[in-house]
């Protein structure tokens, strides 16, 4: 007898090897129906996967993450066969499930048009509605070369010529397209049925500019219409916030060929970027961080020590003088050890807090770079933390709450927390790495946070905390993080006295709050849709005349609010206020204040608030005290 242990702990027991698929439908029809897949002690599997030791399965279906997955990669073996059904000239590559969706790249004659995008998802649903079943046949690997030749499949041929000689691999089919793939796939096509082409772009062969472009057709699928739709329509949101159109269209920077992956800060972002750094400065002073500034420029030796040189020397930037070699840091992190080291340090002085706002460079792939998002030069807002193993959860408590007052005023409510733990391939003792873990995990519970566990996902130096923003659409951006460093210690000979008068290594925390400042910006845009906050704006008043006969009296109230350090603006042309007015509001200033000859012998202002709202005539000092209260209360 085989047993089949369920997720609910019940068990199910069978005379003979069974499928998946048959023990879906002994537990009900509408399992068997809605079955995708199943996961046999932890590996998803086919449905036609036959069982034949006793077993924990649990049934896939499209509610399940692992079902979504599935769908997604049966979705881009459709999106090729429809490629081929229409232009029967066109070489399948490769094609991969990625995040909302999948993709799959052709070497085809001409380059696919938008009609083309849409003839094809015509045919997938055409496809997708004749229900075709999707089955599994293994060949060995050299006569599934010969196969794939004869079919005029040469890129196919060349991957499964980079399998080692002698195994076997597996392939899908449905109807006349069959494809080289590990699986798992839906059991018919008539699985698929609510997704979207989105777009073609370009791609080179396996990655390597040196091999022929192909072209890449983007989609996306989902368990269902619902959310399909919603995934669209966030699609459409973020395409009106996008920091790239609203950098251009409130003139806050631009990136130039000029200095590839690099940005050119204008006035008004760089408003925004001074008012982001002091606050964060503030919030370094009020936490007890002692701010450093470490070299961008080190001796290749350094970077040996740390072992970036041998494992990410390929991003970092590197140049020569007086046959010495150097590199522009990629991280602040082995400067600040150097700035540690300097002076002998006791237990008495740790915790030691260190932060930067530290300029860094990484080459990162010109094909990546996303406006300010992703770029080559940024600014970390870094911190280092030199203290005992007995002070990681304290500081690590300290530092969560910190992070919730933080992005709290940057206008982020919800987060998601994570802790990353001890991988395979780890430095430091056992002892060590639960004590750190623990510390992580007990640092969340007593900041009242609900987290989830990434097995294996610590770096091999450490565990870390991992906390992500999720947006006013949605979206989730991994931005904060707390590292405990077993390693940068011991490899760059940072000590401390301990009260054993014996020479002990600091544990390191490596913490950030924003992280990349460029890209931070880039998601506050984002997420206020370019309308930030009065305390952020970059410009947060803007003074308009009616006629040349006030416009003494605006360009005093401008300066009697920049005295009070607030950034204000004036608009003094000879143009119509209705104009000037409809001008300005797209530039989302918090507010702005018209001024006629009523205005003028009242000293006083008419307040209009962003979104066209009509807050009446109000005397100089009541605004600038409402003013006062946007800006303290963060609101």
């Amino acid at each position: 007898m085989i047993h089949i242990t369920l997720p609910d702990g019940s068990q199910r027991e069978f005379p003979a090897p069974v499928t998946v698929a048959e023990v879906a439908a002994s537990i009900g029809a509408g399992l068997a129906k809605a079955a995708l897949a199943g996961k046999v002690d932890g590996k998803v599997v086919d449905t036609t996967y036959t069982i034949k030791d006793d077993a924990r399965l649990a049934i896939i279906t499209a509610r399940d993450p692992e079902g979504l997955d599935v769908i997604r990669h049966s979705a881009a073996h459709l999106l090729a066969y429809a490629v081929k059904e229409l232009y029967p000239e066109a070489q399948v590559t490769i094609g991969p499930v990625i995040e909302n969706g999948f993709y799959y790249d052709f070497a085809y004659k001409r380059p696919f048009t938008p009609e083309d995008l849409a003839a094809i998802e015509k045919r997938m649903a055409e496809l997708a509605a004749k229900d075709e079943p999707v089955t599994r046949r293994v060949l060995p690997r050299d006569e599934a070369i010969r196969h794939f030749k004869e079919l005029g499949e040469h890129y196919k041929a060349e991957i499964i010529g980079s399998i080692p000689p002698g195994e076997d691999v597996s392939l899908y089919a449905e109807g006349r397209f069959e494809d080289l793939c590990r699986g798992p796939h839906v059991p018919s096509t008539g699985k698929l049925k609510f997704f979207k082409l989105m777009k073609v772009a370009g791609a080179y062969w396996r990655g390597d500019h040196r091999n022929e472009m192909l072209q890449r057709v983007y989609g996306t699928a989902w368990a269902t219409k619902e959310e399909l739709q919603q995934y669209l329509t966030m699609l459409e949101e973020a395409e009106k916030r996008d920091h790239r159109r609203l950098g251009r269209e409130l003139d806050l920077f631009h990136i130039d060929d000029h200095a590839p992956g690099v940005v050119f800060w204008h006035p008004r972002g760089w408003a925004i970027w001074q008012a982001v750094e002091q606050y964060m400065r503030q919030v370094y002073k009020d936490s007890g961080y002692q701010e450093v500034k470490g070299p961008q420029l080190l001796d290749k030796s350094l970077w040996e020590k740390t072992g970036h040189w041998d494992k990410y020397r390929e991003n970092m930037f590197t140049t020569e003088s007086e046959k010495r070699e150097y590199a522009l840091k990629p991280m602040n992190c082995p400067g600040h050890v150097l700035i540690f080291k300097q002076g002998v340090k006791s237990y008495r002085d740790l915790p030691l807090r260190y932060g930067e706002f530290g300029q860094c460079h990484r080459n990162e792939p010109s094909g990546g770079l996303h406006g300010i998002m992703r770029v080559r030069g940024f600014t970390q807002d870094d911190g280092h933390i030199f203290c005992t193993e007995a002070h990681i959860l304290p500081e690590c408590v300290d530092f969560t709450n910190v992070l919730h007052r933080v992005y709290k005023d940057f206008g982020f409510t919800e987060i998601i927390y994570k802790v990353a733990t001890r991988p395979d391939a780890r430095i430091g003792s056992d002892e060590q790495w639960d004590q750190a873990e623990q510390a992580l995990m007990e640092s969340l519970r007593q900041s009242g946070c609900e987290f989830s566990i990434s097995p294996g996902d610590g770096a091999f130096y450490g565990p870390k905390i991992e906390y992500t923003l999720k947006d006013a659409i949605g979206r989730q951006w991994q931005v904060g993080t707390m590292q405990v460093d077993f390693n940068l210690s011991t490899r760059l000979d940072a000590e401390y006295v301990g009260e054993d008068g014996a020479r002990h290594r600091p544990v390191i925390l490596h913490r950030a709050i924003v992280g990349s400042m460029e890209r931070f910006i880039g998601i506050l845009i984002e997420q206020h849709s370019g309308a930030l906050p009065a305390w952020l704006a970059p410009v947060q008043v803007i003074v308009l005349n009616i006629t040349d006969g006030q416009a003494d009296y605006a360009r005093s109230v401008a300066e009697m609010l920049r005295n009070q350090g607030l950034r204000v603006e004036t608009d003094l042309r000879n143009e119509k206020i209705t104009y000037k007015i409809r001008e300005h509001s797209l530039q989302k200033p918090p507010y702005l204040l018209v001024v006629g000859d009523k205005e003028k012998a009242a000293g006083a202002v008419a307040v209009r608030a962003r979104g066209n709202k009509d807050l009446g005539v109000m005397s100089l000092q009541a605004f600038s005290e409402q003013l006062a209260q946007d800006i303290s209360s963060k609101r």
